[in-house]
């Protein structure tokens, strides 16, 4: 025992070499699934950044895959839901979209990396999967072309290739490349002169562990080298579309539009109309404050050389507009205040501006209405409807498609290069931002985005008033405070304006003098603040004299109602 055995140089031992161990390099534990995990978000990235690409090369916006299926979620968005979205998140409603959308596809990613680690076809149906969903959703935009469905197409193939290369980059060669003849004849001879089979294998073995070692770090750096070209793909192709999507901004286009003067200019603001209260609402919103709820994910780029307004439907003599052409009608200048059908009671979603416009009626019986026809459907050019009652345009109020808003042509964001604007009405019957085409039509024929969804068909504007000034739990001062506010009922005007401490008498507030009946109406108070926890309340009665109701109602289907009020505290 303990005992070498006797070495016979006749016959020397037989060598023993250890057979290599091609998984001894895998990586172990959680870091293979945190690996695997990664290569499905970099494959999710090339397929969006090479749709993106595609997206661009075709000029068509509304066809990249996020933005298609954002705007089919949309459609889809029950009333409830959209609500709770205008309320919570106001104009940022579409940006929580898209980073929802975005943390959903980067969840998804994850989980198609960690089961393609064992089962790549199976990996490979999702983002199959997800460009079908994706050309699903282009197809059916309401202006939908057949073109709209390449990047959807083209991205998910570019996903399905690179997550293909990432996950065989990352695995091992099958078989561990093997040392040179002549390095194993040298390792055996020095083994036979020295020792026995047990001593001759360990030189053989050590040059096979250092070939092995090799092949596991030729695997690692391609699956390195994958990666990053992956990544490379992911972020050039996606740059690369951005950038030829911009080929379509018209921002230069409106910058160096001038407008004509009106015929009928606006009257002046009368003084006073500003209540000269810190922290008011200014009577004339500016265009960068102005409230923007609708459906477009992506501003429209219309150009005003390419522009055309089609008049048609249930009209004797159908009219096709241009741009200049339409800078020809006898434009009028109006202060409207435009409101939408989702404020709450209290709620900020209302804006005063200055329009410039044509005149909308006299367009339509230039093309000659026929008998029977009670809705005029407008399309904008990414395909949304609305609705607008006809006798609403032709009782003479000052309906226009609007080309100008507070001295400058229309901003993108507010339908550059024209919308409709029908004062009196909610904006979702009323405003058809980048309008494009007019049909003289019938209610019972045709039904408007909104009121397929049970939208009311015909919404005037509900008399609404606020409190502006003190704000909401606001600390106040004992002695004297002014309490100031906004009041409108478009079409109507706004006749008094009354205010309650607590559950006082209602008290009259003094109103500011306005321009028309069509904007809203500033009101302010003087109260002798005593301490402790008020409630301040408006109510106000419009040019018809009928007074708010106290009963507070939801913005479905045809506008919220009821008195605001707010608390404070006084010490």
């Amino acid at each position: 025992m303990g005992r070498k055995r006797d070495r016979d140089p006749a016959h020397p031992p037989a060598l023993r070499l250890r057979t290599p161990d091609v998984t001894a390099k895998r990586a172990t534990g959680p870091s293979r699934w945190v690996t695997a995990a990664l290569r499905g978000l970099v494959a999710a990235a090339v397929a969006l950044g090479v749709a993106e690409l595609a997206a661009g090369a075709l000029g068509r916006v509304s066809s990249s895959p996020l933005l298609a299926v954002g705007a089919g979620f949309i459609d889809l968005t029950p009333v409830w839901l959209k609500d709770f979205a205008i309320r919570h998140f106001g104009s940022n409603d579409k940006t929580v979209l898209l980073f929802g959308l975005g943390a959903g596809v980067a969840v998804a990613a994850l989980v198609i990396g960690l089961v393609s680690r064992r089962h790549l076809v199976m990996g490979l149906a999702g983002p199959a999967a997800f460009g079908a969903v994706g050309v699903l959703a282009a197809l059916t935009r309401p202006v939908a072309e057949p073109v709209d469905a390449v990047p959807s197409a083209v991205g998910a193939l570019a996903g399905m290739a690179a997550l293909a290369l990432l996950v065989r980059g990352a695995r091992p060669s099958a078989v561990a490349p093997r040392p040179s003849p002549a390095a194993v004849r040298t390792a055996q001879s020095t083994a036979t002169s020295d020792g026995g089979a047990t001593e001759a294998s360990e030189p053989v073995n050590g040059a096979l562990r250092r070939s092995e070692d090799a092949g596991a770090g030729i695997d690692r750096r391609r699956a390195l080298l994958t990666s990053a070209g992956a990544v490379g793909v992911a972020a050039a192709s996606g740059v690369a579309g951005r950038l030829l999507l911009h080929r379509g901004d018209v921002s230069s286009v409106r910058a160096d539009l001038r407008l004509p003067r009106p015929a009928s200019p606006a009257r002046p603001v009368p003084s006073g109309a500003q209540v000269p209260v810190p922290q008011m609402t200014p009577f004339r919103t500016p265009d960068k404050d102005f409230y923007r709820v609708d459906t477009a994910l992506t501003l429209p780029q219309v150009d005003p050389r390419d522009w055309t307004l089609r008049i048609h439907g249930m009209a004797a003599r159908p009219v096709e507009l241009t741009f200049d052409a339409l800078l020809r009608e006898a434009l009028i200048e109006r202060d409207i205040t435009l409101s939408c059908v989702s404020n709450q009671v209290g709620g900020d979603l209302a804006g005063n501006a200055r329009w410039l416009g044509a005149p909308l009626a006299p367009l339509l019986r230039r093309a000659g209405i026929r008998s029977g026809a009670d809705q005029i459907l407008s399309r904008s050019s990414d395909g949304m409807t609305l609705s607008t009652p006809l006798e609403a345009i032709l009782d003479g109020r000052d309906a226009m498609i609007a080309v100008g808003m507070n001295g400058a042509p229309l901003p993108i964001v507010h339908g550059f290069p024209a919308r409709l604007v029908v004062p009196g009405l909610y904006g979702y019957v009323s405003a058809t931002k980048w309008v494009v085409d007019l049909k003289v039509t019938r209610f019972a024929t045709d039904r408007a985005y909104w009121t397929r969804r049970g939208y009311a068909d015909h919404a005037p504007i509900k008399t609404f008033s606020r409190v502006d000034v003190p704000k909401p739990l606001a600390a106040l001062k004992a002695g004297r405070v002014a309490v100031a506010g906004t009041a409108w009922a478009q079409h109507r005007g706004i006749d008094a304006v009354e205010w309650q401490v607590d559950d006082g008498p209602w008290r009259p507030a003094r109103l500011a003098p306005v321009p028309g009946l069509d904007t809203w109406r500033q009101w302010i108070a003087e109260w002798d603040a005593a301490p402790g926890s008020h409630t301040l309340r408006c109510r106000a009665t419009d040019g018809t004299g009928r007074t708010q109701p106290e009963h507070r109602t939801p913005p479905f289907p045809d506008g919220a109602t009821g008195w605001h009020s707010v608390v404070v505290t006084v010490t």
